[in-house]
């Protein structure tokens, strides 16, 4: 296994290093997408000078828009977005009160040419879906026509990191006219702030160079473990490891020989002759308190084999009780379970082999850790 995965790391760093100019190159351009926003004023014209126009009222210049883009290379690229320029008022001579707002989707090209100190210039041209609408006399009256305004603008960006560019930007939009109805025919201005995030990043082509052309991983102990994840250097070798390289431990039950307690016949009573083995357990607990102990009680095969089980049971708790009661073990540390004549410690039907087999056994868990080999 370990010769394997060693083998597969020499074919990756040779499959690196064959791809390393187009790693290098990869890693030293943004993604072509961008989106972001903005926020300005814009400016009807010629609302105030209309034929129709008695009084000019007060506007509600502020607009806004949304966009995406995708640049071909870092000078040109392509613009959608949405754009709301804001609503103008003015009274005509019918005194009546026109609310007037042009909104809708665009499509452009822009340009940019960067300049020092993370500077650029930028224009675009392109095409907008308007929909143009009059609220005329507080909504009383209601005018709508759409159509396709075209636009040029210009602008000046700074880049405050490789993806977020803040820019100034000026717009005209040419035909804004409401021709069904025939309460507008104009332009607008734009001036405004808008803000864009380009996905990706920048990296040095150093770093890339150093990684691609680092020395294959070394497993310095053998354990199948690479040096750069090993937190347990120098494992020995027949030892079995976690992902990081450490040894994997394992606890060892023991079983305590507590001497030849045995019982009378379909009896559960411990005698009093065999607590001297009960305190030598309770006194080897004692010297360790990290220790727990189950008590196995055990039944020879004369009667029926369920009600075997529940008399070994009662005489493991017969034991378990002696060590928690009379030599204070604590009850958490001590369990006692009854196995019946499932596990015969001497085999056959002759007295010798019941009186064997009606006993109780003590097996201690300990903390002791070993190691689990391979």
């Amino acid at each position: 296994m370990e010769l394997e995965n060693m083998m597969n790391h020499k074919l990756k760093f040779v499959l690196l290093a064959s791809l390393l100019p187009f790693t290098v190159s990869a890693a030293q351009e943004l993604t072509p997408w961008y989106i972001g926003g903005g926020l300005g004023v814009n400016n009807y014209e010629p609302n105030c000078d209309l034929k129709t126009t008695k009084v000019c009222g007060e506007d509600d210049p502020y607009a806004w828009d949304i966009f995406a883009g995708y640049m071909f290379n870092d000078y040109f690229g392509i613009e959608l977005g949405y754009r709301n320029l804001g609503r103008a008022e003015w009274t005509d001579y019918s005194n009546k009160l026109n609310d007037l707002g042009v909104k809708g989707t665009t499509l452009g090209l822009v340009g940019v040419w960067p300049i020092a100190n993370n500077w650029s210039l930028s224009v675009e041209a392109g095409a907008m879906n308007y929909l143009i609408s009059n609220n005329k006399q507080w909504g009383s009256e209601y005018y709508s026509d759409s159509g396709i305004a075209p636009y040029f603008g210009t602008g000046i960006g700074y880049n405050f990191t490789e993806n977020l560019k803040l820019q100034a930007k000026y717009r005209r939009y040419e035909n804004l006219d409401e021709d069904k109805w025939g309460t507008f025919e104009g332009e607008s201005n734009y001036w405004g702030l808008e803000l864009s995030y380009r996905f990706g990043n920048t990296v040095t082509a150093a770093p890339v160079v150093a990684a691609v052309i680092a020395a294959a991983p070394v497993d310095s102990d053998n354990d199948g473990v690479y040096d750069d994840k090993d937190q347990c250097p120098a494992t020995p070798a027949t030892h079995k490891v976690d992902s990081v390289g450490c040894t994997i431990y394992e606890n060892v039950k023991t079983k305590e020989d507590v001497g030849s307690i045995q019982f009378a016949n379909d009896s559960a009573v411990v005698k009093p002759v065999f607590y001297k083995d009960i305190e030598r357990l309770a006194n080897y607990l004692n010297k360790n308190p990290e220790f727990t102990v189950e008590i196995a009680g055990h039944a020879s095969h004369v009667g029926k084999p369920e009600y075997n089980m529940v008399l070994s049971d009662k005489r493991a708790a017969a034991v378990a009780k002696i060590l928690v009661d009379k030599y204070g073990i604590s009850q958490s540390r001590v369990t006692s379970k009854g196995y019946g004549e499932t596990q015969p410690l001497v085999a056959g039907d002759s007295k010798e082999a019941y009186a064997a087999n009606r006993r109780i056994e003590a097996v201690v868990t300990t903390t002791t850790k070993q190691p689990v080999l391979k």
